[in-house]
């Protein structure tokens, strides 16, 4: 007689967790054990103990992290999406959430969500909490902005950005008390004052109260408290990358708009496997891309994106903005051509998207970018000339008319 394998559903919620073993075809048992890490190391045990071999938990916010961590050593986890339980018919009002999992991951009707190997996990980690920290940043310059204003310094309206190193220099010699014009004249970049001559002294005669000071001082600290902050989270996700993933991100960094910090938030969010994803097409509907289909009766009634990896989709319009500003780059070409008969910002997305099945193909194929030879057939030739040609007669026309 075949042994019965045995198989545990946990119902994890942010004190408590409900561990339910299935022990016979219509038995089970039921526990309930503290998030604690001892009462993690007393669920480890007891499922030992009951000779658990699978585990099945539903994604629950950050609560499911912890205890993956105390059990994927010592048993097979399976991390499940509560959509997909909820859509299994047969579940009762009154049957508990850790008995009805048990009951599914039993039967084999679960599949579990990728997770993936520490290294990655740990990248995520680091460049999430980076993405975090530069939205704090954005706010402690525009608080900077602000302050400055009422004080009436208005070097910011001459500077190509707020946090740009005049402006910072600035903000620091007002803090350490020296506020004068003339020594605050020093510190702008010398393009400034070559653009803007005048209006850069003018800019700089302010109206500084101590209790002003006092303010620009505290935000100031706070600026360069998050700065450093920054600065050793990339310190950090660098060492891992160049220990673990070195081929990987230099691959990635071929491609236009690439660079290192970048290719490592793209890479960890990916999952480090890119064998995951069949196609380009599985990972750009992931990321969530590509246009969803939503059309009834022969009508399109939206073409907007889906949803899906929001930290993966936002690096790639920052790195997308940056590839169509590349010289000598397709995606530059492409975007202009775009741009002639969509929205700047729906050919940016067009434009991250193809930057995306760029990524699977050099990823998949382990071979560095290379740009696309684009060769114009006859036809096309043709109508291109016709084009150029309509305009030219269009200018001679209007040159005539102005003469």
């Amino acid at each position: 007689m075949n042994k019965l394998k045995r198989v545990c559903g946990l119902d994890v919620h942010k004190d408590i967790i409900f561990a339910c073993v299935k022990k016979e075809k219509y038995q089970s048992e039921v526990k309930q054990f503290s998030t604690t890490t001892q009462g993690l190391s007393e669920l480890s045990h007891w499922m030992q103990g009951e000779q658990v071999e699978k585990v099945a938990m539903e994604s629950t916010g950050i609560y499911w992290m912890p205890v993956w961590r105390a059990l994927e050593c010592d048993f097979k986890l399976l991390l499940v999406n509560p959509y997909f339980i909820k859509q299994m018919p047969g579940r009762k009002s009154d049957v508990q959430d850790a008995q009805w999992i048990a009951t599914l991951i039993d039967k084999e009707l679960l599949k579990g969500s990728v997770v993936p190997e520490k290294t990655i996990r740990v990248l995520r980690d680091y460049m999430r909490r980076y993405a975090q920290l530069q939205g704090q940043m954005t706010r402690c310059l525009q608080q900077i902005e602000k302050q400055l204003s009422r004080c009436n310094i208005k070097i910011a309206s001459l500077s190509s950005t707020i946090g740009s190193k005049t402006v910072i220099d600035i903000v620091a010699s007002i803090c350490k008390g020296q506020y004068q014009p003339e020594q605050l004249l020093k510190l702008v970049h010398g393009r400034i004052r070559n653009k803007h001559g005048e209006k850069v002294k003018q800019a700089l005669e302010g109206i500084i109260d101590e209790h002003d000071i006092f303010l620009l001082r505290q935000i100031y600290a706070d600026y360069l408290h998050i700065h450093d902050q920054c600065e050793a989270l990339v310190g950090q996700a660098q060492k891992v990358a160049d220990e673990n993933y070195q081929q990987e991100i230099e691959l990635l960094q071929t491609i236009p708009g690439i660079k290192k910090l970048s290719a490592i938030i793209i890479f960890a969010e990916i999952g480090g496997k890119i064998n995951l994803f069949e196609t380009a097409q599985n990972l750009t509907g992931w990321c969530g891309l590509r246009p969803k289909n939503d059309e009834s009766a022969g009508k399109i009634k939206s073409r907007s994106i889906t949803k899906g990896n929001k930290y993966l989709r936002r690096i790639l319009v920052q790195t997308g903005w940056a590839a169509s500003r590349t010289k000598n780059c397709y995606l530059k070409t492409k975007f202009e051509q775009l741009s002639i008969r969509k929205s700047s910002k729906k050919a940016l997305i067009a434009i991250a998207r193809k930057q995306l099945v760029i990524i699977w193909n050099v990823l998949s194929k382990n071979e560095p970018y290379a740009e696309p030879q684009i060769v114009l057939s006859p036809e096309q030739i043709e109508r291109k000339q016709k084009y150029y040609q309509g305009k030219l007669e269009k200018l001679f026309k209007t040159i005539e008319k102005a003469g």
